[in-house]
């Protein structure tokens, strides 16, 4: 297994939505996200970029890096496949999403996530814990 990572690399609709369709649950759309929006346009439109992981170059990992346009970035949807779990390469989405981020000027990487992803993101990845708020809409 060789992995690689690659920052706004290209990436087909289908591939990305299946592997985030696996990971968070759902059904998988096709060529479009279960919303039926085009990753690809909704990435370039509101991200400051992705973070793309291949193995032999099929896509095994995604993180999607979205931005205020200033100084903070925040990691969203980090899916490692099911098959690729367990060998760092979430660890590896992030640590260069963390890189990008601060190339762009970036002061503030942030992140929410689910108790049971805790070791992951404070262990794994080297986030802190803070005071957040959310609000279920």
């Amino acid at each position: 297994m060789t992995i690689t990572y690659a920052w706004r690399d290209d990436f087909d609709n289908a591939a990305v939505d299946a592997l985030h369709a696996a990971g968070f649950g759902h059904p998988a759309a096709g060529a479009s996200g279960p919303s039926g929006t085009d990753w690809q346009a909704q990435l370039r439109r509101h991200s400051l970029g992705w973070v793309c992981a291949r193995d032999d170059g099929d896509l095994v990992g995604f993180v999607n890096v979205a931005w205020d346009g200033g100084v903070h970035a925040f990691i969203l949807d980090t899916v490692v496949a099911g098959s690729h779990r367990r060998t760092g390469i979430g660890a590896g989405l992030v640590a260069e999403a963390a890189r990008q981020a601060r190339a762009a000027q970036c002061a503030w990487l942030h992140v929410d996530f689910e108790e049971d992803l805790r070791a992951f993101y404070l262990d794994a990845c080297g986030f802190r814990p803070t005071a957040a708020g959310l609000i279920a809409l």
